[in-house]
């Protein structure tokens, strides 16, 4: 039991250690060899896990999914945000932030669709499965009126998220979401 244990453990430091490579090298940039040597590991033993860098991609995304998902419908049913506008509003600043855990899934749309197409789905996955959880999150709401839709926001989160991290600063992103909710109360 001992060790599976600790054969679980170093997995998942090798998968937390490859999806910070991938996030700040890119999945072309971050290679096997670069990965075995971060996670102290050696370049067999990466194999002997995941067997592939593909598999190792899609176990990034998976565990990255999986956190979102959780991180998302926390929000959603949590009594702490008083309204489906603050809820909104906590999903969208939960993508578009310096750290954000949807990073890694927003690289994989531009860089891994032909190289890697079953992780390059499953980061589509995630944006289908957010567009439908906003979509639900407006029309369940208070104000039913179509003053924006899911796509609009999820495409929004992609902008947010490109502006914060090629600025490496949130002020413009805070920026724009008061503009974008300025917007909504003048209709």
């Amino acid at each position: 039991m001992q060790n599976y244990l600790e054969t679980s453990s170093k997995k998942l430091q090798v998968v937390q250690t490859a999806i910070q490579l991938f996030t700040t090298r890119g999945f072309h940039t971050a290679g096997v060899d670069l990965i075995a040597k971060e996670a102290k590991i050696p370049k067999a033993t990466l194999y002997n896990y995941f067997h592939s860098k593909e598999r190792l991609i899609e176990m990034c995304i998976a565990f990255q999914k999986s956190l979102l998902k959780e991180a998302v419908l926390s929000i959603i049913y949590s009594s702490r945000y008083y309204t489906s506008k603050d809820k909104l509003k906590a999903i969208i600043v939960l993508h578009a932030n310096l750290n954000s855990l949807y990073n890694l899934l927003l690289k994989a749309i531009f860089e891994i669709k032909l190289v890697y197409p079953q992780a390059y789905r499953m980061a589509v996955e995630y944006r289908t499965w957010l567009r439908h959880e906003i979509f639900d999150l407006i029309f369940s709401g208070e104000t039913r009126e179509p003053k924006f839709d899911a796509n609009m926001v999820v495409n929004l989160i992609d902008g947010l998220l490109l502006q914060v991290l090629s600025s490496n600063s949130l002020n413009e992103r805070d920026v724009v979401l008061e503009r974008f909710w300025g917007r909504e109360k003048a209709i």
